[in-house]
């Protein structure tokens, strides 16, 4: 007869205990290391059913962490005793019973979500038509002259693009007819006040854009599939590559701040695909640049790069090493990019799909985003030179509001009658929700 197998064990090494902790982190990053990278196999699969469950699978772990950092920030307010905890403000109650009709919640539901009690969401039903100043459930206050509309235009706009500043906000309503300063915006939105960073600094080499197509920007970035490129083992970062990130090549246009073309690549892109990239936007724009600013990266202080840019008779000028000024504007519009594209979105994991996303965001911002620097102007207005939005003739919400009063900057006269109610109708770029086109229409 047959003895039984030993059973294998493998002998645990003196001291483990105390690297426990170490190993949960360093087994979750290696985890997520692998799965990011064989779900970036399956999305780009050129079957559609296994790129369909690999979003899918995405999604889901997705909402699994977004359930987790709020388990986690719930955990640290129920250690707090409910008679300290602080109240919540008479509009975000309301708000609180806004999202318990949407959802469908009982109050137990609903009390266990916001750490209350259902004897305090039950108070709340019962004094929802309290009116005057004092009443414990509140919408929107209007501010100074103007009516509640504009109020509740300025914060519901806010609401539904949490990224834009007062200074978006002020531009944004200007391009939509509604003029409105933006320390009127400010106090709307009851926050203190910030300001800009700016488009550029000075330098002292500096050329100046005289017309569309004179001076291009180029630049790199690496955009995370995974929001965030950390790992707990040297060299405490994931390889800057396909599946963990994409590299983004872009060209913008100096005087009209227009995105002339971007390109996407798997890995760190040599000279010679940059070289194939600028051709590209330079065929797309039926013009060459006579300036191209960039700083020294590998793929552009090279003699490689020198030589292409003879072709065309462009100039190259390259930006200080360390210093920032000489490429700001480019480097201004990849933090644009970012936080109101790519840190909202989920990252595809296929190139067909990111590529289109970021096509999505340059017509959006060429088309319908104002630029600070250009006056509450969009690229598009610029570097066409038509009429732009925010000067033509504006809504007038206060009824004895003289019409040859001045309004916030730019001036433009009053169209139709003063008083007339409005309403914000905010549609978004191809279903997009992180791109919205906003659009002011008179209330009937």
């Amino acid at each position: 007869m047959l003895a039984e197998p030993k059973e294998l064990r493998i002998p645990l090494p003196k001291g483990w205990q105390g690297c426990v902790k170490s190993a949960v982190l360093h087994t979750i990053a290696l985890a997520h290391y692998t799965i990011l990278y064989a779900r970036a196999w399956a999305a780009d699969s050129i079957n559609a059913r296994v790129r369909l469950a690999a979003e899918n699978d995405r999604l889901q772990e997705e909402c699994a962490l977004l359930r987790e950092e709020l388990r986690i920030k719930d955990a640290r307010t129920a250690q707090i005793t409910p008679q300290r905890r602080p109240h919540y403000p008479r509009h975000e109650r309301m708000a609180i019973l806004e999202l318990r009709a949407a959802r469908g919640w009982s109050l137990k539901q609903t009390a266990d979500t916001f750490l209350l009690t259902p004897a305090t969401i039950a108070s709340w039903v019962k004094r929802i038509d309290e009116h005057g100043p004092d009443a414990l459930l509140q919408l929107r206050e209007p501010v100074n002259k103007f009516p509640d509309f504009v109020r509740y235009i300025v914060q519901r706009l806010k609401t539904l693009s949490p990224s834009m500043g007062k200074v978006k906000i002020a531009e944004t309503l200007c391009r939509a007819g509604l003029h409105l300063g933006i320390t009127t915006v400010g106090r709307i939105l009851q926050e203190e006040p910030q300001s800009d960073p700016e488009d550029t600094a000075p330098s002292t080499r500096i050329v100046t854009a005289k017309r569309p197509n004179h001076v291009w920007h180029v630049d790199l970035t690496a955009v995370s599939t995974s929001m965030g490129f950390w790992a707990p083992w040297l060299p405490f970062a994931l390889p800057q590559r396909w599946p963990f990130c994409w590299w983004v090549a872009v060209v913008i246009d100096h005087y009209s701040r227009r995105v002339m073309g971007f390109a996407v690549f798997r890995n760190n892109p040599t000279s010679v695909s940059i070289q194939s990239f600028l051709e590209s936007a330079i065929v797309n724009a039926r013009a060459a640049p006579k300036y191209i600013i960039c700083d020294k990266g590998p793929q552009f202080w090279c003699d490689a790069f020198k030589a292409w840019c003879d072709g065309p008779g462009i100039t190259p000028r390259f930006g200080a090493v360390g210093q920032h000024g000489s490429i700001a504007l480019v480097e201004r519009f990849i933090l644009t990019l970012k936080n109101e594209c790519t840190r909202i979105i989920l990252v595809p994991l296929r190139r067909e799909a990111f590529h289109r996303e970021l096509r999505f965001f340059e017509v959006w911002f060429n088309q319908h985003r104002p630029h600070s620097a250009l006056e509450g102007k969009t690229p598009h207005e610029m570097f066409h030179e038509i009429l732009p939005a925010c000067q033509r003739p504006r809504a007038e919400p206060r009824s004895r509001w003289p019409r040859s009063g001045p309004c916030a900057s730019p001036h433009a006269p009053v169209a139709g009658h003063g008083g007339e109610p409005i309403r914000l109708d905010v549609r978004y770029h191809l279903g997009r929700k992180h791109l919205p086109i906003v659009e002011l229409r008179r209330a009937a």
